[in-house]
């Protein structure tokens, strides 16, 4: 394996004794009506990148890169063995952005498809960090050189790295909502009872925050637009939060806001995509613990294009709605909107052979108030966060 600065020095020979390589895919023009959509989370830069040509055979329109899109916080050890540590300055975080894209089916799959991205915690810089990470700043423009952030775009200017982008026309607008989980969160809680799954404990103070003030300010005006369908893109689950690892269910409250957000908008169409679990799975809320959203909320998790993870351990999820696998995986969104019956939206989770792990068809009119009654199902979901929990 090469460490990474005998690999600035392969590409260092590339760029001096080479034609430039292709430019990025330009983002489809704004009325372009949007049917197909790739989406993954969990890259290892040092590992064989081989899915892409997969995912460009799908012929996506946009790939949605939702977090730990490299690992900046794993290095070589003396054995050339990467492992967990903590980047020293920016130079070291650029360093795994430099050893993706010197991947040959990388640049071919960046020329192709149109890239749209957030970060999680390894590319952001540190393992489950959140606004204590004293290299956000560098990373955040790292994050933005990577995906060919014009110098002169808003995203540059403000604080993290959310944003949102529409397409299409009238009656099949989609509107993709990436959400930063990390610039503004406050630091997790250990939990303290050793028997309890994860790593983590609620916060239930009620200041305490994962989106800040100026980013949910943000996303309420956003939600407010015109939109069919809207993808919100979250780096952490939205709505599992049983297993004890990262998720909005950390702070009760906040996912609860959220929900709440969506609710007073009125917004239609709200489906969640999301990484970070190593796993792919469906889970679905229909109104429990007083979600006040009047139709179901899906959250689509792909997770680990090329990290799955290795312990197969079934975690607690009351919302999941079938199996939860841990292979390697990517999301597509196909959306089909001359379906018979109305616009439908499928998700697909495929693997590295290009094999269907999974499949959830849901059709656009019932991401709608007039078609689902807000019944909790028999199961009582006793415990689930945000029942109680103040809005702020």
């Amino acid at each position: 394996m090469l460490h990474r600065f005998e690999l600035h020095c392969f590409i260092l020979a590339a760029v001096l004794g080479s034609v430039d390589a292709a430019p990025p895919a330009a983002l489809p023009p704004a009325d372009t009506e949007l049917t197909t959509i790739a989406f993954g989370s969990c890259n290892r830069e040092d590992r064989p990148q081989s899915f892409w040509p997969i995912i460009a055979d799908a012929d996506p329109q946009l790939c949605l890169l939702i977090g730990d899109n490299v690992y900046a916080d794993s290095r070589p050890n003396e054995q050339g063995r990467m492992v967990a540590m903590e980047p020293r300055n920016a130079a070291e975080i650029r360093e795994a952005y430099d050893e993706l894209e010197s991947s040959e089916q990388w640049k071919t799959f960046r020329s192709t498809v149109p890239i749209l991205a957030t970060w999680d915690d390894h590319d952001y810089g540190l393992n489950d960090a959140g606004r204590e990470w004293h290299l956000k700043e560098e990373s955040k423009e790292i994050l933005l050189d990577f995906v060919d952030e014009p110098a002169d775009s808003s995203r540059r200017a403000r604080e993290g790295v959310h944003h949102s982008w529409t397409f299409g026309p009238d009656g099949r607008r989609v509107q993709v909502i990436l959400l930063d989980t990390r610039w503004f969160r406050d630091p997790l809680l250990p939990k303290i009872n050793d028997q309890a799954p994860g790593r983590y404990r609620q916060n239930s103070d009620p200041e305490s925050t994962i989106l800040g003030t100026d980013q949910w300010k943000w996303l309420e005006k956003t939600l407010n637009e015109p939109a069919d369908l809207r993808i919100i893109g979250s780096s952490v689950q939205v709505v599992p939060w049983e297993h004890g690892w990262e998720c909005w269910g950390n702070f009760p409250h906040e996912r609860r806001r959220l929900f709440d957000a969506i609710a007073r908008s009125k917004a239609e169409g709200v489906v969640f995509i999301s990484g970070d679990r190593h796993l792919v799975e469906v889970s679905c809320t229909r109104g429990e613990d007083g979600i006040p959203v009047p139709y179901p909320l899906w959250d689509f998790t792909s997770s680990g294009l090329n990290e799955p993870q290795s312990v197969r351990v079934t975690e607690p999820n009351l919302f999941r709605t079938g199996p939860s696998l841990r292979e390697a995986n990517f999301g597509l969104l196909r959306i089909d909107w001359e379906a018979p019956t109305g616009p439908v939206v499928t998700f697909e989770a495929r693997d590295d052979e290009d094999r269907i792990l999974m499949a959830q068809a849901v059709e656009l009119s019932s991401l709608r108030p007039s078609v689902h009654a807000v019944d909790p199902p028999p199961e009582a979901r006793d415990g689930v966060p945000g029942a109680d929990a103040r809005d702020r």
